[in-house]
């Protein structure tokens, strides 16, 4: 289940379980973050932080357990949902008809924000590894969602849009939005208002020692 809900939550997780195959990945994840939260969940490679993810924005259903969410959601995935034969604009502007946007106001502050107008008129094939992502962030993030949910959101960041991505971030909690970024490392854990550790199945609340963060 995942839903919309009436609740002074932002996202609430019930004992989400599943398995593929004989395989448990996710053994009764369970979580509650407010609005105005700035959370990450950090884990090994194939903890399955992915599969929640996908679990937690509607793509993957659970075998048992629950989620739901206050408002719109938006969701980046590690993998960039873009078509190598359209432009940035063509991007922003099939988004729009999709979200049912009257006008591109917030997709034109975040492309500006993190500096990449110069592409607007470049066909995605041709972008770097970082425009892309930073393209995929903006069609996350242009219809304003109140929770947002990242899968290792700043891959391929260059340091300076490292920096900005975490602004961006850090505004977004502070207008009240849930931001929830996943990792499989944890780093500037001190942004985060708090941290969950997706271990054996189950995510703990987590504070890492010096060396970890």
């Amino acid at each position: 289940m995942s839903a919309p809900y009436a609740s002074p939550l932002a996202l609430r997780v019930s004992e989400v379980h599943k398995s593929y195959g004989a395989r448990q990945v996710l053994r009764g994840v369970s979580l509650e973050l407010g609005p105005g939260t700035l959370a990450g969940i950090v884990g090994e490679n194939g903890a399955g932080k992915t599969t929640l993810l996908r679990i937690l924005c509607g793509q993957t259903a659970a075998d048992s357990g629950a989620v739901a969410h206050r408002g719109r959601l938006g969701y980046c995935p590690q993998e960039t949902v873009l078509n190598d034969f359209l432009t940035v604009e063509q991007h922003l502007r099939y988004f729009q008809a999709a979200y049912g946007l009257g006008d591109l106001r917030r997709a034109e502050e975040l492309v500006e924000e993190l500096h990449f107008a110069e592409y607007r008129r470049a066909r995605v094939a041709v972008l770097s590894g970082g425009t892309r992502q930073k393209l995929n962030l903006t069609l996350a993030l242009m219809h304003d969602p109140q929770v947002l949910l990242l899968d290792e959101p700043y891959q391929g960041f260059d340091w300076e849009t490292y920096l900005r991505f975490w602004s961006v971030a850090a505004r977004l909690r502070d207008r009240g939005r849930c931001v929830l970024v996943v990792s499989h490392l944890a780093w500037d854990t001190g942004r985060l208002d708090c941290l969950y550790r997706l271990h054996d199945g189950v995510a703990e609340p987590w504070q890492p020692g010096p060396a970890e963060g």
